[in-house]
């Protein structure tokens, strides 16, 4: 289920970035900032009254500067800013308006403010706040008061800066996010299908889509851009989720293509299995990693999609090379599975969703208490845990809390004798019987005492 989503939005220097800094970098509120998207400051996971939401920075819109000397452009402002906001805003269950009392209202917040109110109903149930910065005395908190004239009746005087008024803030903000609703399509496994432009996500797709026994319908999509894809696939329900290819950030250009890692990011959290699509007749880039790390951090399970494997000259030892080199660039595990295949000829495109369901069958799959305290057992006897200044880590009791992704909790002694290598021992012990194909399993601790 993918979080609520609020926007931070506003012209150039009036805090914004300090305000998304404060909230992502200290404790106050923060979760982790989200993979993929911390160089260009685009997104952070926030958590605030048990409530976590994915905070974005429109950071974009900062290109285009209000100018005062030359009047001429007024209109070409408009066209862009509203280009802009609307690619933002229209992903985002709440906006937060941010404005600068040292400098009253101008221009752009006007332009801006019109924009949010004319198309209040365009954005359905959206909630606006109007957040006046650097309200950090007195005087500067009464003139807040001025921006109401905005017409934005949600209004916090709040000093980024200085962290004032932050906390009344973020209660306003969590008090309007949508609650988590239950996912009532049990019987539906969503697949979406990332990667980096021209990778052949889309050649893919209508690969898929021209399967036998494939029943098509076509159903829009809670993103912008993306049109969910329904099909039947022996008597399994599927629902396809296609994405704008990803560019690495030196060549993200400002405007619409500036939010598609907001939009993939939605997909993956909309998604259970994540098809990662890399092009086989191309160098491993960067961005193929980031793009990996972003599925893998956000516990989805993953296959991946070795595509235009048609292009490459192979011998009988091609494809385990590749293997190795795709493990070791992209630092998959022996569980994520590959396959090698080409959309262009429909060579082993047929695996793909025979695959994708048993992904989803294991990522599914529950350990039973008493198997798993064996399990565990047997691995303590094999290799003893960790100790520190004479004192062993001691692994009382073992069970599965949740599936998909599976998570298994240990009861314990001390968490401090926890090691990192242990953990993998334990996962590799667990995958050795129980194989959870594709899926990232939690490992998580428990003191006695707590």
């Amino acid at each position: 289920m993918s979080k609520p989503l609020v926007a931070l939005v506003g012209r150039p220097n009036v805090g914004k970035s300090t305000l998304f800094n404060r909230l992502a970098e200290q404790r106050l509120a923060v979760v982790d900032d989200t993979p993929g998207t911390t160089r260009d400051r685009i997104m952070a996971e926030i958590e605030w009254n048990g409530m976590l939401f994915d905070l974005v920075d429109t950071g974009g819109i900062e290109t285009y500067q209000e100018t005062t000397n030359n009047p001429t452009s007024s209109s070409n402002f408009i066209k862009e800013i509203k280009s802009q906001y609307e690619t933002a805003i229209s992903e985002a269950d709440t906006i937060v308006l941010m404005t600068d009392v040292t400098t009253g209202i101008t221009s752009s917040d006007i332009y801006v403010a019109n924009l949010l109110i004319q198309n209040k109903n365009a954005f359905k149930d959206k909630k606006i706040l109007l957040a006046v910065n650097k309200c950090d005395n007195q005087n500067r908190t009464m003139n807040a008061n001025e921006f109401y004239q905005l017409g934005i009746t949600n209004l916090h005087p709040i000093a980024a800066l200085h962290g004032l008024g932050i906390g009344d803030l973020l209660d306003d903000i969590t008090m309007h996010l949508p609650q988590k609703k239950a996912n009532n399509s049990n019987a539906t496994t969503s697949i979406a299908i990332v990667g980096r432009p021209n990778v052949g996500k889309s050649s893919l797709l209508n690969r898929l889509l021209g399967q036998d026994r494939v029943i098509v319908s076509s159903v829009s999509g809670t993103t912008r851009d993306a049109i969910d894809t329904k099909l039947t696939y022996h008597k399994s329900t599927i629902t396809l989720i296609d994405t704008a290819g990803i560019r690495r950030r030196g060549k993200i250009t400002p405007g619409v293509e500036k939010y598609s890692v907001i939009r993939t990011l939605k997909a993956i959290d909309r998604a259970e299995i994540v098809l990662l699509i890399i092009d086989a007749s191309e160098p491993f880039t960067s961005q193929d990693a980031h793009i990996a790390g972003m599925t893998l951090n956000r516990l989805r399970s993953v296959i991946v999609i070795v595509n235009k494997w048609d292009k490459i000259t192979k011998d009988t030892y091609t494809m385990q090379a590749y293997t190795n080199l795709i493990r070791s660039k992209l630092q998959f595990l022996e569980y994520v599975p590959i396959l090698f295949l080409s959309a262009l000829t429909g060579e082993k495109v047929n695996q793909v969703l025979p695959l994708s369901l048993q992904v989803q069958t294991d990522r599914q799959l529950r350990i039973s208490t008493s198997q798993l305290n064996r399990l565990i057992s047997s691995a303590v006897r094999q290799h003893a845990p960790p100790s520190k200044n004479g004192k062993r880590l001691r692994i009382f009791y073992a069970t599965q809390v949740t599936t998909a992704p599976p998570t298994i909790l240990l009861h314990i002694n001390d968490k401090t004798l926890v090691h990192f290598s242990y953990t993998r021992y334990i996962e590799n012990k667990i995958r050795e019987q129980f194989a959870f194909s594709g899926t990232p399993i939690r490992i998580t601790y428990r003191e006695r005492n707590e």
